[in-house]
């Protein structure tokens, strides 16, 4: 895997004993609004049973439980082995893999997926990376399908200061989407997408299939 000094998996290994914990009684900057963000990408996925999932960086599982609960067939990625332990006793009919996203899919999820989510992930890689990254999926989807990123995010640079003047000794600064500079810069990539903010800091952003929008 790629070496990532800045976020190294271990952090992740070290965080997936109290994760959970963490995100349902965190309720400031990072994770104001986690559940609505959750249901949002659940919501614009439109889940069914036997649609195909790709949940990448599922950390403990919580994004994909409810496509689980829908009758999705779930296929799901982490760089953190304890996460992916987790997540494999919430679901324990979901194929799972250890994989850095940044690197080609591993072979046995080398197939279309109806849909490609993922939830607070992106926001350790620099927009350029963002887009490489993004760009390789686009190969993996079934037509009609569509991939859908939440994240931390914010609307411009003056709503990211906004809160980050609010959070104080909270803030780390970290690789935020700012939805005015990215939606140019993947349509400078020829990528189409849709954005919409879900909270102060949280935002959700749909690619369809090309073609599909």
């Amino acid at each position: 895997m790629p070496e990532n000094d800045i976020f190294p998996a271990s952090d992740f290994d070290d965080w997936a004993e109290t994760y959970d914990r963490s995100v349902a009684d965190w309720q400031a900057f990072p994770f104001t609004g986690y559940d609505d963000l959750l249901k949002t990408v659940l919501r614009l996925a439109e889940p069914r049973p036997g649609l195909s999932v790709l949940d990448l960086g599922t950390g403990t599982g919580n994004l994909a439980l409810p496509f689980a609960r829908a009758g999705c067939d779930l296929w799901c990625t982490d760089f953190s082995e304890p996460m992916l332990a987790k997540a494999r006793q919430k679901l324990p009919a979901a194929h799972f893999v250890l994989h850095d996203l940044r690197l080609p899919l591993h072979a046995g999820f080398q197939r279309p997926f109806d849909r490609i989510v993922s939830a607070y992930v992106f926001h350790h890689f620099e927009l350029d990376e963002k887009i490489r990254v993004l760009r390789g999926l686009f190969p993996h989807l079934a037509p009609g399908g569509r991939i859908i990123i939440g994240d931390i995010a914010f609307q411009d640079a003056a709503a990211m200061e906004k809160v980050k003047l609010a959070a104080g000794g909270e803030w780390e600064d970290e690789f935020y989407w700012l939805a005015d500079e990215a939606l140019a810069a993947l349509r400078e990539a020829g990528i189409q997408a849709e954005y919409s903010q879900v909270s102060s800091c949280a935002g959700v952003f749909v690619l369809p299939a090309p073609g599909g929008l």
